[in-house]
């Protein structure tokens, strides 16, 4: 008796609208996002939207000719990468030429000046203790060209506190503010004996802070100083006009970190302040991290706070208790960063915990700007602004419309390829085609704002390439279902089986040129990221849509009597591609055996 056997298992029938749906929902959603941010087009890199080229110099401190390294210039590129980057500035380029320049290429855009401002701001980051301060001669002075808005310099009143602690973090009382040293009203006999008592006076208390294991440099000018050097710091100080701009430069030039300097700073009424400042108490290279922050709960308002590193919060600890015992104005320490005040927060406790807050006459931009001094302030050499160099857009401009005209040549000669080839299905490859280059669009526009994503000429030379790769992962489909239909499947069976062979090709094509890319981004600088992401985004892109549009599209034009009757027009004609006549299977009757005789 002939055996029964299972026969072949039915393909399981998809439900292509389910795939659709999602990817017009997901598109819907993005779209609508893009306008919804305000952002409908993708920003654009230096070579396409302009901009401003820096050029800096590393110049050497006395006897420190050996620091300018391949080392620290590669940490200075890295600091300010972060930088401009912390700003939000999309784009920007920061790369060594020769051995002692930095070229830095901000692209314009919102924050662009803000970041060509702390760009050029690169001496090192100091936490020293006030010592004396006085309005300098001539009263208000106007905001001197580059430095931006006057707030974000040292602000009246400003106060730094313990930032896990909620005590009295929105007073910006006059305590301790500049306005209540020195006043410059007094007579000059009165100023100089005040002054001098600050320079004798020893602020370091014997008792070292509670918790702390050693002491931390000491908070006086001039603890253990000799006469002399206290003359001629306190000459220095009485002939200080933070009024000019050229004495301002020179302010403190060849002041080591561990002795007493002068120093300029501009309050928030625009008011030059001089300072005499003690040694360096904490290093820019003990804060951790920084962060503007919008304190709703105390109604402080803007704040900046600020985390230290291990070492930095034994630091911070010390100096603060030690600072908050001295009446004003010596309970202040300066940031002081290129030898300029940015800020002078009076302390009332020792600040522990290794993490701190500023509050005070802060806006928004000024509490970024001094929280982004803090996190990329502290760079291992000193620079100079060599050149400021304004790049327009002209020349980019017109690579950009070169390079759009190549890529829609490229396209059209892919669509016209298509057309003749694969007749009907250059419908679904076109389509598909237009929703990848949809996707495209749609998030580089997202990624400006968010990550700072900038389109630039090598990025637009990734877009063209991926119109490639896209059309390749189309044609390894269509040619699997035409293999299918060769061997004699009617359609619909033909687009089922096809599909497993073709998608495992398409995933292995797109997984090496994803890594490619990937490989690219990470060892290559510069514009060149700008092609590797772009390519990358559009692998990806290019599996999202064959997944969830190419295959459930052709899988429902194959329930149409177009395509699955094989029209000549549909590119998929049985007698055009040589098909093989459906295969028969021939029922072989068996006559049964004669009985054997006995």
């Amino acid at each position: 008796m002939a055996a029964l056997k299972k026969g072949p298992k039915a393909s399981v029938t998809s439900k292509p609208w389910r795939s659709l749906a999602l990817i017009l929902i997901a598109m819907m959603a993005l779209i609508g996002g893009m306008f919804a941010s305000g952002h409908d087009t993708p920003r654009l890199g230096i070579d396409l939207a302009g901009g401003t080229s820096i050029t800096l110099a590393a110049v050497p401190e006395a006897g420190q000719e050996s620091a300018i390294n391949p080392t620290n210039m590669a940490t200075a590129v890295s600091i300010m990468e972060r930088r401009v980057n912390g700003l939000g500035v999309s784009e920007a380029e920061v790369q060594t030429q020769g051995d002692h320049n930095i070229i830095v290429n901000i692209p314009k855009g919102t924050n662009s000046e803000q970041a060509r401002e702390q760009v050029g701001t690169t001496a090192k980051l100091y936490f020293r203790p006030v010592v004396a301060t006085e309005l300098a001669a001539g009263g208000a002075a106007p905001t001197p060209s580059g430095t931006g808005d006057a707030s974000a310099k040292g602000t009246e009143g400003e106060k730094a506190t313990d930032g896990a602690s909620e005590e009295a973090t929105d007073k910006t009382t006059d305590e301790g503010s500049p306005s209540a040293s020195t006043s410059p009203s007094a007579d000059a006999a009165t100023q100089g004996r005040a002054v001098t008592e600050a320079l004798k006076a020893d602020t370091t208390p014997s008792a070292t802070p509670s918790g702390s294991a050693e002491a931390s440099p000491s908070a006086s000018a001039t603890d253990g100083a000799p006469a002399e050097a206290n003359s001629k710091l306190q000459a220095q100080y009485a002939a200080l006009d933070c009024t000019k701009a050229d004495v301002r430069a020179t302010a403190g030039d060849g002041t080591k970190a561990t002795d007493s300097t002068v120093a300029c700073g501009q309050n928030s009424q625009g008011q030059w302040q001089k300072y005499i400042l003690g040694p360096a108490a904490v290093d820019g290279t003990d804060v951790d991290e920084a962060k503007a922050v919008l304190n709703t709960q105390t109604g402080a308002g803007w704040t900046v706070t600020m985390d230290f590193t291990d070492k930095g919060s034994k630091k911070f600890a010390d100096i603060t208790g030690k600072l908050a015992q001295n009446p004003s104005p010596q309970n202040q320490f300066a940031i002081v960063l290129d030898g300029e005040v940015v800020s002078d927060p009076y302390v009332s406790q020792a600040l522990t915990g290794g993490n701190a807050e500023i509050s005070g006459n802060f806006n928004q931009k000024s509490s970024e700007e001094l929280a982004n001094m803090l996190s990329y302030g502290a760079l291992p050499l000193t620079f100079r602004e060599d050149s400021v160099t304004t790049v327009t857009a002209a020349l980019g401009g017109d690579q950009l419309h070169a390079g759009l005209i190549a890529g829609a040549i490229g396209l059209a000669l892919v669509v016209l390829y298509l057309l003749v080839y694969y007749r009907g299905l250059s419908f679904i490859a076109i389509a598909s085609l237009l929703v990848s280059a949809s996707l495209t669009y749609v998030i580089m526009a997202l990624l400006g704002p968010t990550i700072g994503f900038a389109l630039n000429l090598p990025a637009v030379c990734g877009a063209i390439v991926a119109i490639g790769i896209t059309a390749d992962s189309f044609i390894v489909y269509f040619e699997r279902v035409r293999d299918e239909i060769r061997e004699g499947r009617v359609l619909r069976t033909a687009v089922e089986r096809a599909w497993p062979r073709a998608r495992r090709t398409i995933l292995v094509s797109d997984f090496v040129s994803f890594l490619a890319a990937a490989v690219l981004f990470v060892v290559t600088v510069g514009k060149v990221q700008g092609f590797a992401f772009t390519l990358g985004l559009t692998t990806v892109l290019d599996v999202v849509v064959v997944f969830l549009f190419t295959k459930p599209l052709l899988t429902l034009m194959a329930r149409r009597k177009f395509f699955a009757s094989g029209h000549k027009w549909s590119g998929l004609d049985p007698k055009a591609l040589g098909a093989k006549p459906p295969l028969r299977r021939t029922r072989r009757h068996s006559t049964p055996s004669q009985p054997k005789e006995a």
